[in-house]
């Protein structure tokens, strides 16, 4: 389960200097199983036809995936990295927001698996995306 005692605030304070901080994606909302965000259509995410970018799309769910399972573990023993990350675009945005939900499919001792869900502004489905991530013993010797 996440770690509900994390808000939003703290993380888009701890994401300021990274990819995220630099897409402008923000944490919306922090639930049991899930975490929200969403991300601008703008100069920075969008490709030369004038649409969001489908690279955006997938930094934005492995974002939300990534720090979802962050929030799942004890960070003084273990670390998640991402393993695999696919992603299906649906439909072009030129502008607004994107709002990214990913939600928990498997928690194990190894692996975490997550949906992300990508709807534009009026809702409707932009990019399915699924992100696996490894949890990284911190003794283990690499």
């Amino acid at each position: 389960m996440i770690d509900t005692s994390i808000t939003p605030e703290m993380l888009n304070a701890g994401s300021r200097n990274s990819m995220a901080g630099h897409l402008g994606i923000e944490f919306t909302e922090v639930g049991p199983d899930y975490l929200c965000g969403r991300m601008p259509v703008d100069e920075r995410t969008r490709q030369p036809f004038g649409i969001l970018h489908g690279g955006a799309s997938a930094a934005l769910a492995e974002t939300l995936g990534s720090v979802a399972s962050t929030l799942c573990l004890d960070l003084s023993e273990q670390y998640p990295v991402g393993l695999e990350i696919n992603a299906n675009h649906i439909r072009p945005v030129e502008s607004g927001y994107v709002y990214g939900t990913a939600k928990a499919v498997h928690l194990g001792r190894r692996t975490h698996i997550w949906d992300i869900q990508i709807v534009n502004e009026a809702g409707k489905r932009v990019c399915v995306s699924r992100l696996t991530v490894m949890v990284v013993n911190r003794n283990q010797s690499q």
